[in-house]
């Protein structure tokens, strides 16, 4: 399921039109792989670091889920819960587009069955 947690060329380009220049928090649902996806995610989440200070990234929150208490049908069950804020999402392209970050996203890609990551914005008015 490794084509499902990490977004396609023309994913970005949908994401970079919708830019109003607004800072965007980014919704990240993972599950991850049996025998090491945790560990991985783990180095990922350490390398990611100066990426995100390059770009004035934030981590918000990152926490492990439990059982909930409405879920839609089987298979949106998740192990965490991961918000990034990000100045815009121009810095978020920045960041992913950076070839040293892309030496790292193998980290990502290989610890994740399944993710979503969904921008958000902050409601006006």
């Amino acid at each position: 399921m490794s084509d499902s947690v990490d977004p396609t060329g023309q994913d970005l380009k949908r994401y970079l039109a919708e830019d109003d220049g607004e800072p965007v928090v980014m919704l990240n649902l993972l599950r991850f792989k049996p025998g090491g996806g945790r560990e991985s995610y783990n180095q990922y989440s350490r390398a990611i670091v100066p990426f995100l200070e390059q770009v004035g990234g934030e981590v918000v929150y990152f926490g492990d889920t439990s059982t909930p208490l409405v879920q839609p049908p089987a298979g949106n069950d998740w192990d965490a819960v991961l918000l990034v804020r990000y100045p815009s999402r121009r810095a978020f392209s920045q960041m992913v587009a950076d070839p040293d970050y892309q030496a790292i996203t193998h980290l990502r890609t290989e610890a994740l069955d399944a993710a979503v990551l969904q921008p958000t914005a902050t409601r006006r008015g």
